[in-house]
Parts: C-alpha cells; sequence; structure tokens
C-alpha cells in the first residue's frame, strides 16, 4: 500500500540545502495532491541580548519576502496549496513537534544540516532532533551532490 500524505511540512533555514528541500518537497506534494507547509523558525533569542526590536524586526521582513518567493517557486511548479509561515523560538520543538501538532502535518522534509561541524558540536543538529522526536514521519534530504 502506497502512503499517501495530506499535509507536508518543509522547514527551511537559508541554508544550502533549502532549494533540494523545497525541490523534493514539491515534488512529493504535488505526487500526493496535499498540502505544504514552508517554515521558517527564527530563534530570537540568539539576537533578542545583542541587537534590538529594529534588528529583528527587519530580519523577520527579510525571512518573510524570502518565504513569498519560494511560495511563488512551489506554485509556479504546479503546486495549488501552498502556505508559508514564520515562527520564532528554538526550531528544535517547533519543527519536531509544536508546528505539526498545530497544522496537523503528516510528514516533515528536513534538510540533512544548516550548520556547519562547530555549530553541530555546540546546538546539535536540528535535522538530528527532530528524527528522533516527531510527531509524525520525517525524511531527511540531503543536499544534492555537485
Amino acid at each position: 500500500m502506497l502512503q499517501q500524505y495530506k499535509n507536508i511540512l518543509a522547514p527551511i533555514d537559508g541554508s544550502k540545502v533549502t532549494d533540494t528541500v523545497l525541490k523534493k518537497a514539491i515534488e512529493i506534494a504535488k505526487r500526493n495532491d496535499t498540502h505544504l507547509d514552508i517554515l521558517n523558525v527564527l530563534e530570537v533569542n540568539q539576537f533578542s541580548d545583542t541587537y534590538g526590536g529594529d534588528v529583528i524586526y527587519k530580519l523577520s521582513e527579510d525571512v518573510q519576502k524570502r518565504l513569498a518567493e519560494l511560495k511563488k517557486q512551489a506554485e509556479d511548479a504546479g503546486l495549488l496549496d501552498v502556505s508559508v509561515h514564520v515562527r520564532f523560538g528554538n526550531p528544535k520543538p517547533v519543527i519536531a513537534t509544536e508546528f505539526p501538532k498545530d497544522h496537523h502535518n503528516e510528514l516533515i522534509m528536513i534538510g540533512s544540516t544548516g550548520l556547519n561541524a562547530l555549530e553541530r558540536l555546540m546546538v546539535g543538529s536540528v535535522a538530528t532532533y527532530v528524527s528522533r522526536n516527531a510527531i509524525c514521519d520525517v525524511l531527511v534530504v540531503k543536499p544534492e551532490s555537485k
């Protein structure tokens, strides 16, 4: 029996693997004739002590603009049901449980890494956390090889 997903989540962070995640999420959403949520989680705690509200507002504005571009890309590829979202907080629980619970996602398609080796060592991989703790299926997307 073929698994049919009705609601797919593609969390993106602007890293190199973002384009691959989005491309594959669009393909699977089209194949399943389903809804696609594109999510960017801003961890404002990392900015709030150093920068003021204006910087956070500008960052949020930039993310909204980028998400609008990604939504258009998905629609131009033939996907009819796409939503974009910005959430503030820790990406790990937001992606693994909070957002999927609120939006009834059945599949999370996440990039294998958006961090360099030192960042992964310091904060841990979001993809690893999500794959272990998600409330739904997770597909880890590897970057396309050159």
